[in-house]
């Protein structure tokens, strides 16, 4: 029996769960993308694939709706795969172990990938129902959205008639999203030196952070793992000297880290001092951070005599200057949208390698100027100390537009349907929206979706109730005729 069943809308959880079962993380969503294929070519729909994988299934107006505009249904097919240390699943060969808790879906030990397997859940769904009203829909189902908005920016549209659209990329019941900031990703790489150094291998680790999504979760004061990792070591160089070997932490760019590891090599008599250091670092990190990051910890693993390649004093100095300098967090609040966020950056992998410190940040703003001069920031910083900076994966912003009929239409339905008004607003996480709309002149945007939580971490839940609701104020959409 799966684990789903009987839970409502069935056909939704249905396609869900056949989802979770197949691996599709960012670089890995191709038996994802073959299964939709499989399913339009089953159905008779027709359908595109390209050589990214991006996928279009168009599903013809049901009788008495040949005259309404088309919808475009859209949703990315790739997932951000987290998981705690514990867990023993490969997430690029292995399908999710979910469960259900009360009013929740999770899965065991990882994201859950509810971002975005709902919005395919949804269209595959709509495509299959035979007693569903609705327009001519061309449901657009996209990947490598989390690691750039990559797919978005290479798939071909000129097969889809409709000028509206339907995202289902958001996270909130009740919030219609109407404009996203523009991103940028910054691939930083600082050269660094080694020396054989004697001692007592000391392994480091920051963790019990809650992370979360740069772009949902940066103005939550959440701890950056990488770094405040940073922030210790360039502390316990004021106190006693010591070799750095290996420094990680964070798993994409557009994830806040939730652990980092740092592994030094230091004398037998600076062992005390090491270990009241980390103590008074702790009582800081719970000051500074308690309420937001309760759970934080940093630990010590005392590993006895060895011998490791270390950085050299200025190689040190060169990787503390790039953790603590760095720009990191919120930059700036919007003036014109109190509460928005306008422009944010998150250090979201540290590697440090056998010749250089690698670095991959997330920049964020709903301003274009501002989004290039933190861009310029980072260049000027990584090239200060030594390295290069290459950027990729840009994105427009996606503007609030100030005439929007699809967003009255959405407006109308919600108010009838749950007898209050939807929140409308713009976010500062990235929707694939406006490169979307470059594609389509004068595409007519909507980004809507079920209550998730804690995105792009372990601890991901779905609402189910949430998702019933959406599924009915989906179909209201759908059936909407003019008057």
């Amino acid at each position: 029996m799966r684990v789903l069943q009987g839970l409502k809308p069935q056909s939704v959880f249905d396609f869900f769960e056949q989802i979770c079962a197949i691996p599709h993380t960012s670089r890995h969503e191709k038996a994802l993308s073959d299964f939709c294929v499989e399913f339009a070519r089953e159905r008779s729909l027709e359908h595109m694939q390209d050589e990214m994988g991006n996928v279009i299934i168009i599903k013809e107006a049901t009788p008495g709706y040949e005259e309404v505009e088309p919808l475009i249904i859209q949703g990315h097919l790739d997932m951000v795969g987290d998981k705690t240390a514990e867990c023993d699943l490969d997430l690029e060969k292995d399908g999710l172990r979910l469960r259900v808790d009360g009013d929740f879906i999770s899965a065991e030990g990882t994201t859950l990938g509810g971002d975005d397997g709902i919005a395919i859940a949804y269209a595959l769904a709509i495509l299959d129902a035979q007693d569903i009203p609705h327009p001519r829909i061309e449901a657009v189902m996209t990947v490598d959205e989390e690691i750039g908005l990559l797919g978005a920016t290479e798939i071909d549209l000129s097969m889809c008639r409709g000028r509206r659209l339907l995202n289902l990329d958001s996270e909130e019941e009740g919030v219609l999203t109407t404009g996203c900031a523009g991103g940028r990703r910054a691939h930083c790489r600082i050269p660094v030196k080694r020396v054989k150094q004697q001692g007592i291998s000391v392994q480091l680790r920051l963790e019990g952070l809650l992370g979360g999504h740069s772009g949902t979760e940066i103005d939550k004061g959440r701890v950056n793992a990488c770094v405040e990792m940073g922030r210790f070591l360039a502390l316990l160089r004021e106190k006693i000297e010591y070799g750095l070997a290996e420094f990680s932490g964070g798993v994409k760019d557009n994830v806040i880290p939730k652990s980092a590891d740092a592994r030094i090599v230091i004398g037998q008599k600076e062992i005390d001092t090491l270990r009241a250091v980390v103590a008074e670092f702790e009582r800081q990190m719970r000051a500074e951070y308690g309420t937001a990051d309760p759970e934080l910890r940093l630990t010590t693993d005392e590993r006895g005599q060895c011998e490791l390649p270390v950085l050299d004093g200025d190689s040190l100095g060169l990787v503390l200057d790039a953790l603590n300098l760095m720009p990191n967090g919120v930059q700036s609040m919007s003036a014109d949208l109190p509460g928005l966020v306008e422009t944010s950056m998150n250090m979201g992998v540290a590697e440090l390698g056998e010749d250089a410190l690698m670095l991959d940040e997330s920049i964020r703003s709903s301003v274009p100027s501002a989004k290039e001069q933190m861009a310029r920031k980072v260049q000027r910083l990584v090239g200060r100390l030594g390295g290069s900076v290459e950027f990729s994966g840009d994105y427009p912003a996606w503007p609030y537009a100030k005439d929007s009929k699809l967003r009255e239409i959405c407006v109308e339905l919600f108010e009838k349907l749950y007898h209050r008004k939807p929140e409308v607003l713009v976010i500062h996480a990235g929707l694939e929206c406006g490169i979307l709309s470059d594609k389509l002149p004068g595409l007519d945007c909507i980004s809507m979706g079920p209550n998730l939580l804690d995105i792009h971490t372990p601890q991901e839940r779905m609402s189910i109730s949430s998702v019933e609701r959406t599924w009915e104020y989906l179909k209201a959409i759908l059936a909407y005729k003019e008057r």
